[in-house]
């Protein structure tokens, strides 16, 4: 088992940036890749990024390319989203996932473990 909290979200204006961690706890975390989703009201869950278990491979939605980074520390056992110059259509509930011993996949359905998510909210 693998217990997931994510935190750093908030309130913040456009332009603006934020860093979500996701803390794991039960299992070494080098033995997952790490996945960012987020969902938006009304609106299903859709992939941000992932990285693999060692963060030799990253990939990213085009809708945040160039603006999100993604990465880890795996002596803390955690994860990061680095938010930069936000939009409003970035507000949503952020979650991270892990997935066991598998390459990085943007597909939800894949993964083994979720966090409770953090909301993020980007005022215009």
């Amino acid at each position: 088992q693998v217990q997931l909290v994510e935190s750093g979200g908030g309130l913040v204006q456009a332009g603006g940036s934020l860093r979500l961690s996701c803390a794991a706890s039960g299992r070494t975390l080098s033995m997952y890749a790490m996945g960012w989703f987020r969902q938006a009201p009304g609106k299903e869950r859709e992939f941000v990024a992932v990285i693999s278990q060692n963060g030799g491979t990253t990939r990213y939605a085009d809708s945040v390319k160039g603006r999100f980074t993604i990465s880890r520390d795996n002596a803390k056992n955690t994860g990061y989203l680095q938010m930069n110059s936000l939009k409003p259509e970035d507000t949503a509930i952020y979650y991270c996932a892990a997935d066991f011993m598998a390459p990085a996949t943007l597909v939800p359905n894949e993964y083994d473990y979720w966090g409770q998510g953090t909301q993020v909210t980007v005022s215009s």
